[in-house]
């Protein structure tokens, strides 16, 4: 049952991730724009708008996840809006404490602050101390949030039912079925909370080098696999809480029956819990010290991790949308457009992860072209359509059709294009983290001229949406009800 409190906590976050993403994506704006040599950044203020880019955008996109599943699993189970409260509090604190390490302290190791980068200081030195405790802070309260919700389907469906075991028998009906949205959260929420386990693991080694004063010095290989684990899991499993969002709402602003857990969908998503978790040795292919063996289980998972989610999900939505008649929406169109840009984005990964071309694409544009195509185009896209689905249920309202065709356009033409860039880029071998190119790589300059612009039409298209949705969640701490 979904309380007003609910309401209005769920209403901050959407007014927070929104207003945050939209100075992320304005930071990202002026780096194209600096690439372009169109203007002219200082080096240091360059990485540091950087570092605060890439940790907003992973950490907000993963917080819109974990909101939105809180949000309807209200359907299903009892939830704490206490618990999504102190969540909501203290990732206020901790994005406080990040911003002001970077844009006032201007640490600039980057959003993966790969070690031992945080202890060369090259800014203020309150800014690694800060900027570490920050990220500790997201990912103690983050992972006391996953485990709370865990705890709540628990509550209503075993273990095995949680993941959908039950489901398994082609010949036999189960007693109780297990929804999709419950199964994908389930599995995503137990891959979030390993990840942050990891991540807590992570921050005290640092801290014992940091505060040991040269008495303890850390693993350089050891401190980089767990900080791929943390960051690789994170970025993925908030995607996948974005698709069990899909697997809910979509149908049901279609007009189509729900969607059911058979057999192949409880497998294929069982297996994704597995497979994700070891997909990000992909990103540790130039350490030449990693044992082979890692290597190949990187690729071999990269790969494999798609099948289980991608085939299954796409297959359900072909099955949904194709021969069947759908009042097209912002929602559903919304999820539509999110699925085709996640699976452009995935293929643009998987030929990464392929050791043979990561050996050439790896330090390229190739790398944010397609993380910035399944994140800026699959999963924003996702939560997007939660945030307008549960904006219409704050008023009472079931008109999805508002905006439709202009807003999906900007954001095709705005965000397609700026990626476009990025490919266009990699295959080139232009540089990525380059504050500037060189003069030898001026087609490096044009492209990220470009790409600026289109970010613009992409930015163009939030503010339309930030504003329609400004009005609705304000109407939730009016509201008596």
């Amino acid at each position: 049952m979904t309380t007003l409190s609910l309401k209005k906590t769920t209403s901050a976050w959407i007014i927070t991730i929104l207003v945050l993403f939209i100075i992320a994506i304005s930071f990202g704006i002026t780096m194209r724009f600096n690439q372009g040599r169109d203007i002219n950044l200082n080096p240091d203020t360059f990485y540091s708008i950087m570092t605060v880019h890439g940790v907003t955008m992973i950490g907000i996109w993963s917080c819109a996840g974990m909101m939105a599943v809180n949000y309807l699993l209200s359907r299903y189970v009892k939830t704490s809006v206490k618990l999504n409260v102190f969540a909501y509090a203290f990732t206020v604190v901790g994005v406080l404490m990040i911003w002001a390490s970077t844009l006032i302290g201007k640490f600039h190791a980057g959003w993966t602050f790969l070690y031992p980068l945080p202890f060369r200081v090259a800014w203020a030195k309150w800014g690694t101390p800060l900027f570490l405790w920050g990220l500790t802070l997201l990912a103690v309260v983050w992972l006391v949030w996953a485990i709370g919700m865990v705890a709540q389907i628990l509550r209503n469906y075993s273990l095995s039912e949680s993941l959908a075991f039950q489901h398994l028998s082609r010949t036999k009906t189960p007693a109780k079925e297990t929804p999709p949205f419950i199964l994908i959260s389930f599995v995503s929420l137990i891959g979030i909370i390993i990840c942050l386990v990891t991540a807590a693991i992570l921050m005290a080694l640092l801290f014992a080098e940091y505060y040991s004063n040269g008495g303890f010095v850390n693993d350089p290989l050891l401190v980089k696999n767990l900080t791929y684990f943390f960051g690789h899991t994170i970025a993925n499993e908030a995607l996948y809480l974005g698709l069990a969002t899909l697997y809910e709402i979509m149908p049901e602003v279609s007009g189509r029956p729900k969607f059911k857990t058979t057999w192949y969908v409880a497998l294929g998503w069982q297996l994704s819990l597995f497979f994700i978790l070891t997909a990000f040795f992909h990103h540790l292919y130039m350490d030449f010290v990693q044992p082979i063996s890692f290597q190949i289980i990187g690729q071999m998972a990269s790969y494999l991790a798609s099948i289980p989610s991608a085939v299954v999900t796409v297959l359900s939505v072909i099955f949904l949308v194709f021969g069947n008649k759908i009042k097209w929406n912002i929602v559903n169109g919304l999820f539509f457009l999110g699925v085709t840009g996640w699976i452009i984005g995935g293929i643009g990964a998987l030929i990464d992860a392929t050791i043979s071309n990561n050996i050439v694409l790896h330090n390229t544009l190739w790398v944010p072209a397609h993380f910035h195509t399944y994140n800026a185009m699959g999963n924003v896209l996702f939560s997007l359509a939660f945030f307008f689905w549960v904006g219409n249920e704050f008023v009472d309202s079931k008109d999805y059709s508002k905006f439709n065709k202009l807003l999906l356009a900007l954001l095709i033409i705005g965000g397609f294009g700026f990626v476009i860039m990025f490919y266009i880029g990699g295959a080139n071998s232009i540089p990525r983290r380059y504050s500037v190119y060189p003069k030898e790589l001026n087609l490096g300059d044009i492209l990220a001229t470009l790409g600026g612009a289109f970010a613009s039409v992409y930015l163009l298209a939030i503010l339309w949406i930030f504003i329609d949705l400004m009005k609705k969640c304000i109407k939730v701490f009016s509201s008596a009800r």
